[in-house]
Order: C-alpha cells, then structure tokens, then sequence
C-alpha cells in the first residue's frame, strides 16, 4: 500500500481522507495555509506543512508549494479532494512529471474531460444523448451565432467549456439579449478559468439534475455505483442530494449505468468520477464530467457500503477494483445536508467563532465535519462546514431520520443555512419527490 500520502485539501474532505489513510495504514501529511493551523486534520495528520498565507491562490492553489512538500516529506502520493486544484490538469501533469502518484485520473483524461466540448463528443460516441447544441464552441461572428440559437430554439444557456462549480453559466431568453450574454460570459470564463471559450445548449424548463457514480481502474476494470439526485440547488450550487434518484425507470438507470461504464472504459478512465446529467421527460442528458470525488459521495457510500474514499487509495496504488458490477447491492435511501456557515434567509457568509456543536445521533445518522467547539470558521474560503447523512430502508423513513437529526444539532456561535433545510425537508413537494432544479430558486429562497 501506499506509504504516505499528502493530502492537498482542507476541510471535511481532508479529514475523510485522513480517515480513509488510516483504515489502510498510510501515513498523511497535511498541508495547510497559515489560516487553517488549527483545522482537526492538521492537528491528527502523521506530518503537517504550512505552505502559504490564508489566500488559497498563495496556499492551496500553490502547484509549487504542494508539490515541494511531497518532497520534503519524503510522500509518495498526493489526492486533491475535490475543489481547488482536484480538476486542474496542470497540476495533475506537474504531480506526475515529479515522480509522484496523483491520486485521481491521468492528467490527460482531466484534460479531455475537463472541456465540457470535448466531453460531449466522448458521451455522444459512446451512444449517449446531450442536451442539443452548438457542435464545437460557439463562432465568434454574431450573424452565425445568432444562426444557431435560432437553430436551437430560445431559451438557451451559453456556458463555459472549462467552466464547473456553477459559475460561467448564462441563460438567454431572446436574441436582443445574445451577443451581450455571450461577450459577459466569455469574459467571467477567463476570469474564473483562464478560457474564454463558451459553447450554447438548449435551456431545459423543468430538468432534474441526476449523476452516477464511477470507479475504474488501471487494469481496464469499470464499475458505477448507481445515481444520486442533486435537483435541491441555488445559483447552480447543490444544496441536497439523496440517492437513489426518486421515480424513475429502474431500467432506464440501469441502461444509463451501462453506457457510462463504457464512456469510461473508452477513455481509459481511472479512480473515482461522475457523470452528471439533466433528466427531463424521461430522458437522460448528459451535460458533464467531474474528474474527483464528489462533495455528495457519502449517500452513495450510504446506499452501496461502499467506501469510496479507500477505493480511490487502492485504484492508485495500482491495486484492481475491490468489487465486480455483480457486487454492488443497493439498499434503502440516503440523504444529505450541505451544512453552510451562511444567513439562511440573505445566504451571506457568517465566519466565525463556533462556542459549541452538538452532533446528532441515532440509527442510520452520519455527520462530516472538521468543526468544534473553539474551531474558528475562516472569512477565505467556501462557507461549507459539515455534511448531514440519514439513511434508513425507505425514503419516507430516510426524510423522518433527517428531520429528527436537524432538530437535534445545534451549532452556536455562528448563523447557518439549518433553518433552509428544515424547510426544505417539510416541504409537500419535496417530500413527493422528484422536484426540478429550479424548484429551490423559485419556491423557498427568498428573492
């Protein structure tokens, strides 16, 4: 097995990670902004670096930095987590030319599938449907462009080829309105992501955002874990997610599990990644790939007992896949909870001292976090400081779990988005199942 392992995160993923090392008996090193010396992982890992101040650009997005304490430490391996530097293939290739084991797909393969273009191509050879669009980036000559929103037919959404995490998105509902939407759009993408070039898509009225969960290895081996439903978002951001995705075809999912296991397989793909789609009248579109572990993976691990986290450590040294497609049993329902140190009802950012957390408990009840009492939430980076899971045989069940769990913690010092999911888990609609992903935006966020 691997022998030591920097983790490049911070956070709750950090610490899963550093959990996952030590079920397999791999030692950790973290790293850490001068920000986050007291952050839990930190303070557990085997070896610790500070490699820059707060601002993540001088800290965790500091290729050079990461990668030199992988090689003052003597590690051997580096996984990203997800956020920061875990889609860049730069830092991928960077990893891999220095001698070290990037924990995650080949540079290349983050590369390919990092360009939602290029990706569309893959999912589209190997059999699958895109939401319809412009085929390649959109023309610059505004006449042309114009031609293929026509084409398309308004509303559309022009996004950013590199874009994710919800930014370089934009929707236009008429052609007055294009050329202007477009030139905004290409100026945030290489602002946000270094690339300028957008592409445009049919904008679908009432889709469910729906993703499966993929594992292969190096030895050709492809396996996916089932879907998750993530349609509980704001500004494109997930709020909630639960798996498995409530009301549709069984044998529709599974056709679905089939062809992205072979996408996979096509590519050469390796580690863990999700392939995301919008579901809308009984029919699965593939809009992208992420190239890591995802935020929402605990309600996969929930449902399949899976652990996902250690097969990624097991896929990179070289190990084959612990389980067969044959393997994978799915059992009841999980949801959950994004915990966000923000106002519920403004949605701003509350950093903070937390003075105490109460962590709830019960059957079926996990909770992901690195905070405790005295823990102070920092201004610098993503307002998230937990996951709340419940799991339980059926839906109903996993939604009453829920409830119970967010009555009972309590997180004092600091305002959180709790008050949000509460409602959102006595909400008639939700609880039916099956709401779109504007149904959030629309019905229980204040305007």
């Amino acid at each position: 097995m691997l022998e030591k392992v920097v983790i490049a995160n911070r956070g709750e993923i950090a610490l899963r990670i550093l959990r996952g090392c030590r079920e397999l008996g791999i030692r950790t090193v973290a790293v850490f902004s001068e920000q986050d010396r007291e952050q839990k992982h930190v303070l557990l890992a085997d070896e610790a670096v500070c490699i820059g101040p707060a601002l993540a650009t001088l800290s965790y997005l500091n290729i050079p930095a990461v990668i030199s304490a992988a090689e003052v430490t003597d590690a051997v391996a580096i996984h990203p987590g997800y956020g920061f530097l875990s889609e860049n293939a730069d830092f991928a290739e960077r990893v891999e030319q220095s001698g070290f084991i990037f924990i995650g797909p080949k540079s290349e393969t983050i590369r390919l599938m990092g360009s939602k273009i290029g990706a569309r191509k893959v999912m589209h050879d190997a059999g699958i449907a895109c939401v319809p669009g412009s085929d390649g980036p959109l023309p610059e000559d505004a006449e042309e462009m114009a031609r293929v929103a026509r084409h398309i037919g308004y509303p559309v959404i022009i996004k950013a080829s590199g874009g994710g995490g919800g930014r370089g998105m934009r929707v236009v509902h008429s052609e007055a309105s294009l050329r202007n939407a477009v030139q905004l759009t290409r100026a945030e993408a290489q602002a946000a992501f270094g690339d300028d070039t957008v592409y445009l898509e049919k904008f679908l009225e009432h889709p469910r955002h729906v993703e499966f969960q993929m594992l292969a290895d190096e030895h050709g081996n492809v396996i996916h874990l089932g879907e998750r439903d993530c349609s509980m978002q704001r500004r494109h951001q997930k709020v909630l997610e639960e798996a498995p995705a409530p009301g549709i075809d069984p044998e529709l999912k599974r056709r679905i599990g089939v062809r992205c296991v072979e996408a996979c397989a096509a590519i050469g793909y390796r580690s863990a990644g999700t392939m995301e789609f919008l579901y809308q009248d009984g029919q699965f579109y593939f809009i992208e790939m992420n190239t890591r572990i995802q935020v929402e993976h605990p309600v996969t691990e929930m449902v399949t007992g899976v652990d996902i986290v250690k097969e990624q450590l097991h896929i990179a040294n070289g190990d084959p896949l612990s389980y067969r497609q044959e393997d994978i049993q799915w059992r009841g329902h999980a949801i959950e909870c994004r915990i966000n140190a923000e106002d519920s009802e403004t949605f701003m950012p509350c950093p903070g001292l937390i003075e105490h957390i109460h962590h709830p408990g019960g059957p079926g009840i996990r909770i992901d976090t690195h905070i405790y009492d005295g823990y102070r939430v920092p201004p610098h980076y993503d307002s998230m400081i937990g996951k709340l899971i419940a799991h339980s045989e059926t839906r109903e069940l996993a939604i009453a779990r829920m409830r119970t769990a967010l009555a009972e913690i309590v997180i004092d010092g600091i305002k959180t988005n709790i008050p949000l999911h509460q409602k959102i888990l006595h909400d008639a609609a939700f609880a039916a199942g099956g709401t779109d992903i504007h149904y959030l935006q629309n019905k229980l966020v204040p305007r």
